[in-house]
């Protein structure tokens, strides 16, 4: 296969003899510059050095070997350069927050570096990792890697680290994830957000539901908060995503709920056509830029899908409709965000407060005292914003 821009070609020697395989990678890593052939003999430390030079290790020994190295090399990373974990953010503190940000995403980036071949033995046959002890990962490749150029046929290489998280996915999406509010699993297709949190999902499932006839829900990921509505009598839920995945998982899921004729999930930047007495939107919590695909579930870079949502609300709703923004606090106490930029931006689209309802957190992480942003996740509050168009004399809740 010719090396695109899409999927670069990756050479190495062996043996005297020059090897080739095509580069993969679900989260949208670019191919590395540098490469060398590397096996059991590797040390931890040699690792890190190559790590650190930016040089990938492409891997071609034991396969449980190389999942050792792995977690090795996370732990010499996790502490800095005097052994020392790396420091809490003060609350507020965006620099500080920032600067963590930074340092785990090179962290990840040298995790990255530890690459294991992939290869089919028969045209579009399963895919294996050619390696000593390594597990069969045939259905969970073609899971994740479905839609990269060359799939079925010669050989591919990929990050350890990133397999590794295919392989969790996998599972994750034949188990599924019990959601009560909609008396079913939900089936996460890798790449989309994991809705383990449950507090905002019970906001939907609680919030005052007026016309309901027709909704939508912009950015609906895997279609949970589509399948809520649909559950709380909504006859009609339209979803919208950016990326085809995501609209994928959320009408296979819309399928296995028996709720296909009621709710569907379209391609789109933003909005559906037309307007709905009922919009609602969970766009991503903290401002920043999303270094992987899998970053942008939680990274909305200059806040732009919020603002685009709140600009965009009084051109798509019917004259008695509302919207309910879901949202969390995590930026405001991070610093990364004040409350009243995101009032002032429901201000300046033409919106007003109706109400709020608040929760807080109940997942595992807000009670983890070794997150370094334990003091931060222990004061969130997650909020549903019931928002309409500004009316005479609205009422205005901040």
């Amino acid at each position: 296969m010719e090396p695109t821009a899409d999927a670069p070609l990756l050479t190495w020697e062996q043996a005297g003899v020059t090897e080739s395989a095509t580069w993969w990678s679900a989260n949208g890593r670019p191919a590395p510059k540098k490469l060398v052939v590397v096996d059991d003999r590797l040390t931890t430390v040699q690792a890190v050095k190559y790590a650190a030079q930016g040089t990938a290790m492409l891997w071609l020994g034991d396969f449980h070997n190389a999942k050792q190295i792995l977690s090795a090399i996370d732990r010499r990373l996790a502490k800095g350069k005097k052994g020392e974990a790396a420091p809490r953010p003060v609350l507020g503190d965006a620099d500080a927050f920032y600067r963590l940000r930074q340092a785990r995403a090179q962290r990840s980036r040298m995790m990255s570096l530890i690459l294991v071949p992939l290869t089919f033995d028969t045209p579009g046959g399963a895919a294996q990792v050619p390696l000593p002890r390594a597990p069969q990962v045939g259905p969970a490749v073609e899971f994740a890697y479905a839609n990269q150029l060359g799939f079925g046929e010669g050989s591919a290489v990929v990050s350890l680290q990133e397999l590794t998280g295919v392989l969790s996915a996998y599972q994750w999406y034949l188990t599924g994830i019990d959601i009560p509010a909609v008396n079913g699993r939900i089936h996460p297709h890798y790449g989309t957000f994991l809705p383990t949190r449950h507090e905002y999902v019970d906001l939907v499932a609680q919030a005052p539901l007026g016309n309901p006839e027709l909704a939508f829900d912009v950015g609906t990921g895997t279609g949970l908060l589509a399948a809520v509505l649909v559950h709380r009598g909504v006859k009609k839920v339209v979803g919208t995503d950016i990326h085809q995945r995501a609209v994928d998982c959320a009408n296979e899921n819309f399928t296995r709920l028996g709720l296909q004729e009621s709710a569907e999930a379209q391609l789109s930047s933003m909005f559906p056509e037309g307007r709905a007495p009922l919009i609602v939107c969970n766009p991503p919590w903290l401002p920043g830029s999303a270094a992987t695909t899998l970053d942008a579930a939680v990274y909305d870079p200059g806040s732009t899908m919020l603002l685009q949502f709140l600009g965009g609300l009084p051109h798509h709703l019917t004259d008695d409709g509302e919207a309910w923004l879901i949202l969390s606090d995590l930026a405001e106490v991070l610093g990364l965000r004040s409350r009243q930029m995101l009032l002032d931006a429901i201000d300046q689209a033409g919106l007003e407060v109706i109400d709020r309802l608040d929760t807080t957190p109940r997942h595992q992480r807000a009670a983890d005292r070794s997150d370094p942003l334990h003091a931060a996740r222990s004061r969130e509050v997650t909020s549903l914003w019931r928002l309409r168009p500004k009316r005479p004399n609205g009422f205005h809740r901040g």
